[in-house]
């Protein structure tokens, strides 16, 4: 099943009444990862929130799984629990019991195999974070949404699930916000650099290469400079 396309249309963006974003189109290519930048604050996550429909007046584009920057485990639940937790949510059993295997699945592929029965609070932060992501997967939707979804990790363990989260969600339709410059080039088909209040989106910027990219690739190094220049100066 191809995965769709996710189009904004003159959309316009309020955040406790400051506009963030007027008269808004954009295009997000159907099965790609597309990578959104920008100073903190410049409305990546309520572009994001808006795609997911979670701000007023909003409704989502079709089921999506949604992945937020804290990482919201309910700490009532155990790991295997909370990943679980969207089918618990839609009241469906027989798909929550199918979910287990690919649930366990998933939480051995990022570390947390002999943890399934661990309260959150046992957790390191880190761990929390795997946690997420492994029940972003298991949701198994064709549309991702996905705000800083590696921030909380050390260097090592953010390129293993880089490379994780790369080849689960190969041809899914993806928009990820992130504030790392060659996070984004690793993994993003496209990239688009968000500036200016109410912000614009800079052109499009595709590296060339599969996902996800070598981070010694001089390309990639020579790409990541340009980015940090662009963004210190405002796109």
């Amino acid at each position: 099943m191809s995965s769709p396309a996710l189009s904004v249309r003159s959309a316009h963006i309020v955040l406790d009444g400051h506009v963030v974003a007027e008269n808004l189109s954009l295009e997000f290519p159907g099965g790609r990862t597309t990578c959104l930048l920008g100073r903190s604050g410049v409305g990546k996550t309520s572009l994001l929130r808006h795609l997911a429909g979670l701000l007023p007046g909003t409704a989502p584009a079709g089921p999506v799984a949604y992945m937020a920057q804290r990482d919201l485990l309910l700490p009532w639940l155990s790991v295997l629990d909370n990943v679980r937790l969207g089918h618990r949510l839609r009241g469906d059993a027989a798909a929550r019991h199918a979910a287990g295997p690919r649930a366990r699945a998933l939480l051995a592929e990022v570390g947390l195999g002999h943890h399934l029965d661990a309260l959150p609070q046992t957790l390191s932060g880190g761990m929390r974070q795997r946690a997420a992501l492994a029940r972003t997967l298991c949701e198994d939707r064709q549309i991702v949404l996905m705000d800083e979804p590696f921030g909380h990790l050390d260097a090592v363990t953010r390129f293993d699930l880089q490379d994780l989260a790369a080849r689960l969600l190969r041809g899914r339709t993806v928009v990820m916000v992130t504030h790392d410059p060659l996070e984004a080039l690793r993994l993003g088909h496209e990239i688009r650099i968000l500036s200016g209040t109410p912000f614009v989106p800079g052109p499009v910027i595709a590296p060339s290469g599969a996902v996800p990219r070598d981070p010694a690739d001089p390309e990639l190094l020579a790409l990541q400079a340009r980015l940090i220049g662009e963004l210190r100066t405002g796109g």
